[in-house]
């Protein structure tokens, strides 16, 4: 082990807990998880990302860096109505359907029939409404968000990975120091809480499903894509498979799904970790054993961010979604023929609409998808005449 794989797996695991884990506080508030039950959330994902990681990357001899699937937190927070034992119905759909993508080619083979266009438009369509809270939120608090989002935008020109971990850094600092005030800290372990769910066909399809379409498209796909610019052979299926059967085994004690990491595997795959590229699967394990710790202090973390100020975690999560809100509305609008459809997927996602109690971004992919094939027929019939 060299002390360069310890520095990188260390700012991974940094980056992706630091920059989303105020958006992953907002998903637990946004389907009434109990304290107790928000605990077992962040443990869960944690122990599930640092199992899932330390299999693979010994199994495959590949740096498998895993990652929570932040647009599913996106799309989870952006919920309403939806109780914690029926997000975990949904959080079991989704991860099974992960798992059977890896194990059953049909299934892989239709979810690639949906146009990256309208797939990208969704997940938008998810992130836009977190995205225009930001300037509300630096209306509510200028003292405070402003020289975060200067902070952010700063870092940003230098290290884009480190951008939103310096700016909740600064943003803790500065409430701190304006007079928020920190709760009394234990350092007591926590603990699993097991979570009976509950299964109904709007959630399942309003949220289950399209949680596993962002995970897939937004996550999965763009980690493998990582991986081979890296040099490396990803291990699709059982990486599938795992993260698919980790994210239903942990949404039994109230996680939402785990995926392949893309921005910070891309920390961990560089000449600087090890020269011999054969060698760099080992900072998967270094990279296990920090989610484990995380895991571990997750009720101190948590405590020290729920001392902040609503208004400032309104803003760290809108600047950690900027960035993939950009990769997703380019996606979108990357090929001419997909654009309308796009532009209607990424309308009635983003407008929050829920019929019969589907959420909006079943809808939108409907409606995206809907179009998408009107146009394509049309488009046949112009060229036959």
């Amino acid at each position: 082990m060299r002390a360069s794989m310890v520095s990188a797996a260390l700012v991974a695991a940094l980056v992706g807990y630091g920059s989303t884990i105020a958006l992953l506080l907002a998903a637990a508030a946004a389907v009434g998880a109990t304290p107790a039950q928000t605990a077992s959330w962040i443990l869960a994902i944690c122990l599930a990302k640092a199992i899932g990681s330390a299999f693979l990357s010994w199994q495959s001899r590949v740096p498998g860096v895993l990652a929570w699937s932040t647009p599913g937190a996106a799309l989870v927070a952006a919920t309403e109505g939806i109780g914690m034992a029926e997000a975990v119905g949904a959080f079991l759909l989704a991860g099974g359907l992960i798992a059977l993508t890896g194990a059953v080619k049909p299934l892989g083979r239709l979810v690639a029939l949906i146009p990256d266009g309208i797939a990208a438009a969704m997940l938008a369509g998810v992130l836009l409404p977190f995205c225009l809270r930001l300037p509300g939120a630096a209306e509510a608090l200028p003292a405070l968000l402003l020289p975060v989002i200067a902070v952010f935008a700063l870092v940003r020109l230098w290290n884009p990975a480190m951008a939103v971990l310096a700016a909740l850094a600064t943003g803790g600092l500065l409430a701190f120091a304006g007079g928020a005030s920190l709760p009394p800290l234990t350092l007591g372990l926590p603990s699993l809480t097991l979570i009976a769910p509950e299964f109904r066909v709007s959630v399942l399809l309003g949220l289950g499903v399209p949680l596993y379409l962002v995970t897939m498209a937004s996550q999965n796909l763009p980690g493998f894509a990582v991986l081979r610019a890296a040099g490396y052979v990803p291990p699709v299926r059982p990486a599938l498979t795992v993260t698919g059967g980790l994210s239903a085994l942990s949404a039994l004690f109230g996680a939402h799904t785990i995926s392949m990491a893309a921005i910070t595997a891309a920390i961990c795959l560089g000449d600087e970790v090890h020269p011999d590229r054969a060698q760099r699967w080992k900072v998967g394990l270094i990279y296990a054993a920090v989610w484990v710790a995380l895991g571990a202090f997750g009720p101190v973390i948590l405590a020290v961010i729920g001392a902040l100020p609503a208004a400032l975690i309104t803003g760290i999560v809108g600047l950690a979604l900027l960035s993939p809100l950009t990769g997703a509305a380019s996606g979108a609008f990357a090929v001419p023929e997909q654009r309308f459809a796009a532009v209607v997927t990424l309308t009635v996602t983003a407008s929050g609409v829920a019929v019969f109690g589907i959420g909006a971004a079943f809808w939108g992919l409907a409606a995206g998808l809907l179009v998408f094939a009107l146009e394509a027929v049309a488009a046949r019939r112009l060229r036959r005449a």
